[in-house]
């Protein structure tokens, strides 16, 4: 079996055939539901390939063997995180961001609002500034919890430093009002402020845990371009899971190319990928219309 990279000599660094692909595919789905396609084989090994040379392990078996072996092993995580896609930017899928803001102002009380796959962090900080500006205060009663499975991605979050470039698409105002720019050696940089930030906390999470610590009810909850890295047994088993967290009139937001219609009988289309509880009348005819086309 042809090995797939080369070094700058020409020569392959690590053999990597179909049967490593295979079982890399297998772990990286029970661990974290992440379904990889055919196409992604020379992807998985340049990632991968980093944490052979990181763990000095000498080849690809070798190393699926020992996370096969020790389930526990803290290169679990690193395994994951490598394999953890995350394109993200400011204000991403801006249309979504109008329509929290007026359903924000409709509020009265604490706002929560949860970021279910944050990334490097530009979403949730997206949703607070949103939050700010729809209620015109740096200090709304505001909380966002932002999540990821990538430990790499959260500890980048938290600190909020960005270079000045993933911010050149927004407004002059909107970089005075939410970011500082950094000066001597920080030149170049820009960080969230620090009022923005205690708005917003980081936790690791997995959409595949059996049991979720987030708790309580939201008003909003941010599920963009992470389901369509799942298979639709696992898109509907997690959103499931997101019914009894959210209130009877949030809104879950999904990404451009996902469409929820078909795999759950919870949520209807409120237009624009913005997505709200079905009601119970609404949901049994989902289901009967289902096992109609079934007979």
């Amino acid at each position: 079996m042809a090995k797939l990279s080369e070094r700058s000599d020409g020569e392959k660094e690590f053999e990597f055939n179909h049967r490593d692909f295979d079982r890399v595919r297998d772990l990286i789905y029970k661990r974290a539901g992440i379904s990889l396609s055919e196409s992604k084989q020379e992807m998985v090994y340049s990632r991968l390939a980093r944490r052979l040379r990181a763990t000095g392990i000498s080849s690809f078996a070798t190393y699926l063997n020992m996370l096969e072996r020790e389930v526990s092993s803290p290169e679990w995580e690193s395994f994951t995180n490598a394999l953890t896609t995350n394109l993200t930017s400011f204000f991403r899928e801006e249309h979504h961001f109008p329509i929290l803001a007026e359903h924000v102002r409709k509020k009265h009380g604490a706002i929560r609002i949860w970021c279910s796959a944050s990334s490097t962090g530009e979403e949730p900080y997206s949703i607070a500034m949103t939050v700010c500006e729809a209620l015109g205060t740096m200090s709304p009663h505001l909380q966002v919890i932002a999540t990821d499975i990538d430990t790499n991605v959260l500890a980048t979050a938290s600190k909020g430093v960005y270079s000045v470039d993933r911010v050149e698409k927004l407004s002059a105002e909107r970089v005075r009002k939410f970011f500082l720019k950094g000066k001597g050696r920080n030149e170049g940089s820009v960080m969230v402020r620090p009022e923005l930030r205690e708005l917003v906390s980081f936790e690791p999470l997995n959409l595949l845990d059996e049991r979720w610590h987030i708790q309580g009810e939201f008003d909003a909850i941010f599920c963009r371009n992470v389901m369509i890295y799942f298979d639709k047994p696992t898109q509907s088993a997690i959103l499931k899971k997101f019914v009894p967290l959210m209130k009877s009139d949030a809104l879950l937001f999904a990404g451009h190319s996902e469409n929820f219609l078909y795999v759950s009988n919870d949520f209807k289309l409120r237009g624009k990928t913005v997505y709200v509880l079905a009601s119970a009348d609404e949901r049994q005819k989902k289901i009967n219309a289902h096992d109609l086309n079934k007979g």
